[in-house]
């Protein structure tokens, strides 16, 4: 077995990592590592005092250099980086992250979460830790108590210091025993690749265009600040942002209580009222609070000097299906584009004329909104192939279910609305076209119904209330009749974890395995991979069933809780998963191949390839993608995408 490096570090850096990212941060001219605390194996915790003159001890160095050495630590990401600026350019399938293996586990991702979860408080962080990284860490606000000096040394508190110390100290204790008390639940090979390919996409960073992100942001300044204006002369308050001072204005011109300035109470506001002044009032509200300008700062915030921004992606971020998580920009999040002549309004924002982009564009905060993904570019010489898969949740899903009559579908014209609403209704495929009745309610039905959403599911997806109450109960049915085997599979999937964690006897359900410990309810994936579920029971639900509850990551407080699941949370969790899965073989495949990754986003994957060998170079990308997964077969993929300077949802 592999000797392992548990390491953790303790930074100063001018930069603000929350921000611009570790990249930027670990790049910062004034970026120092203060403390490294350090151990082999099992063996004892040693500190390194680098501030105060101490020297990496040659163990550590030889350590950190020797390939066969695993590197241990929790976000490794950050160590890594931070040794790189120190000459140690180690490997990254030398780093080991324990946040990524408790993630894999069903775990939170930070050391403070997993370590409550898994009741090592005693070896997690200090209390007072978060108040030793302010002192520390970052810079200080000069003052004449402080000698107007703009950083705190060891020096100036050495009773803190020590405590930071031991607060270094117990990291590593309480990675190294994350990593023991895990160490049975090996991440697979698979996954292990999928880690690396994902730091290798982080490394690589996308470029941004910072001369279009600047422009941008002072043109919404600018037209913020004469909404504001306006704003103030029609209104006679000091501050039209404040919801407050807003609303108690609103309420006296309209002679009624307006509670809330949320943007649909707002539109409704607008439909009642004829009086001019509290249209133009709403009016510009609505342009004030549309925050156009959140990601430009953001892009400005973590761009390094390379003018790429790294980092955009964690591995493991949405947790127990695996799927990625954005972080600084959020690429997850973007605003779509829907404007015909996108190249013109990205020439004129980027101009930087503002009388220009006024006289064009009534509406300038949802022109920079739409613009925001442009800001995204391929280097000289080289283009994006964008290439995505093509409704693949439901192909996973009919797959797993094996329904063989929308598998026949996604083998062939793989319209699934339009097949959908056809079976639903008992109507051809051909009478259901683009932008009919039956087409909206074969989308909106698909979109809602596969895990076992119900007429709430149908209210909640139909956005525009395009499908009358009195149908929603038909649809859900008539769904449901089209679709046995997916209702099966709900049923099915429910009643082998409640089995499985009854008996602690492993079950399979065609390509799925069903095991538990006593500890931890595992699905085992076609791929190879878990999807954890932490100290089940057995309950009883609000509609007097059995039901199944774990410990996990409750999404509304985030927080470690007891959570509540079903049939068809359970098959939305195993199909998310797979569908994460293929697109991280296709990435794989992607890789070997020789592509650079740049971005990934939900089920579409941004390369940057050679500028005349485009097109070329997007067909072989949507080829690798559509091939046949081994561990899927049957399962009938296809991906499309498009070529592109700057980036764009097509």
């Amino acid at each position: 077995m592999a000797r392992r490096l548990h390491i953790d570090i303790e930074t100063f850096s001018s930069v603000d990592i929350k921000t611009s990212g570790a990249y930027k941060y670990t790049q910062s001219l004034d970026f120092e590592i203060l403390l490294v605390a350090y151990a082999f194996d099992d063996g004892p915790i040693k500190i390194i005092d680098l501030v105060q003159g101490e020297k990496l001890p040659p163990e550590f160095i030889d350590g950190l250099l020797d390939p066969e050495v695993h590197k241990c630590a929790h976000n490794a990401t950050f160590e890594r980086n931070s040794f790189r600026q120190y000459g140690y350019d180690i490997p990254i399938d030398q780093w080991y992250c324990s946040a990524v293996k408790a993630a894999y586990c069903g775990l939170p991702l930070s050391l403070e979460l997993v370590s409550k979860a898994m009741k090592l408080e005693e070896k997690g962080k200090l209390s007072t830790g978060k108040a030793l990284i302010r002192y520390f860490c970052n810079p200080c606000k000069p003052t004449k108590a402080n000698g107007m000096r703009e950083r705190n040394f060891p020096w100036h508190d050495q009773e803190k210091w020590e405590d930071f110390k031991l607060y270094c100290i117990n990291d590593v204790e309480a990675e190294r025993e994350i990593d023991h008390r895990l160490e049975h639940y090996t991440i697979p090979d698979f996954e292990r690749i999928n880690y690396i390919i994902d730091q290798e996409i982080n490394d690589a960073g996308v470029l941004v265009d910072i001369n279009m992100v600047q422009h941008a942001v002072d043109i919404d300044n600018k037209f913020s600040d004469e909404i504001t204006d306006k704003m103030k002369e029609l209104t006679g308050v000091d501050n039209p942002n404040s919801p407050s001072q807003l609303k108690e204005w609103l309420s006296n011109a309209l002679g009624k209580n307006v509670h809330t300035l949320a943007k649909d109470s707002v539109f409704e506001l607008l439909d009642e009222t004829d009086d001019e002044a509290v249209s133009d009032v709403l009016d510009g509200r609505l342009k004030l609070s549309k925050s156009s300008t959140k990601k430009y700062v953001a892009m400005l915030n973590c761009v390094c000097e390379d003018r790429r921004a790294h980092g955009l992606f964690q591995f493991y971020g949405a947790n127990r299906t695996g799927r990625w998580a954005g972080r600084l920009i959020q690429l997850q999040n973007l605003p779509q584009n829907h404007m015909r002549d996108l190249d013109l309004a990205r020439q004129v924002i980027a101009s930087g004329n503002y009388d220009l982009a006024k006289m064009l564009y009534d509406n300038i905060p949802n022109i920079l909104s739409e613009l925001i993904r442009t800001a995204l570019v391929a280097p000289e010489g080289f283009t994006f192939a964008v290439s995505d898969f093509s409704a693949i949740e439901a192909r996973v899903l009919s797959w797993v279910a094996n329904e063989e009559w929308r598998l026949d579908v996604f083998k062939t014209h793989g319209k699934i609305y339009e097949a959908s609403a056809a079976m639903m209704f008992g109507v051809p495929i051909e009478s259901v076209t683009k932008g009919s009745e039956l087409r909206q309610r074969g989308k909106t039905a698909e979109l809602a119904l596969g895990y076992q959403g119900a007429e709430g599911a149908m209210e909640k997806m139909d956005r525009d209330g395009k499908i009358p109450p009195h149908e929603r109960k038909v649809i859900v049915k008539k769904w449901r009749k089209a679709n046995p085997k997916i209702v099966q599979l709900w049923s099915d999937v429910e009643t082998c974890a409640i089995h499985t964690i009854k008996t602690r006897k492993s079950m399979r359900l065609r390509s799925l395995g069903f095991h538990y410990d006593g500890e931890i309810f595992r699905i085992e994936l076609p791929s190879g991979r878990s999807l954890f579920y932490n100290h089940p029971k057995l309950g009883v639900n609000r509609f007097g069933m059995e039901s199944i509850i774990f410990k996990g990551m409750d999404q509304v407080i985030k927080q470690w809780a007891s959570v509540e699941t079903y049939g068809g949370k359970l098959v939305e969790n195993i199909v998310q998963a797979i569908s994460r899965d293929i697109l991280a073989y296709s990435m794989q495949n992607l890789r070997n191949a020789g592509f650079k990754m740049v971005m990934h986003v939900h089920d579409e994957v941004i390369c940057e390839v050679p500028e005349n060998e485009g097109e070329e170079q997007l067909k072989r990308m949507e080829d690798i993608m559509g091939q046949e997964v081994p561990w899927a077969p049957g399962l009938p993929l296809k991906a499309d995408g498009y070529t592109t300077k700057f980036y764009k949802k097509d």
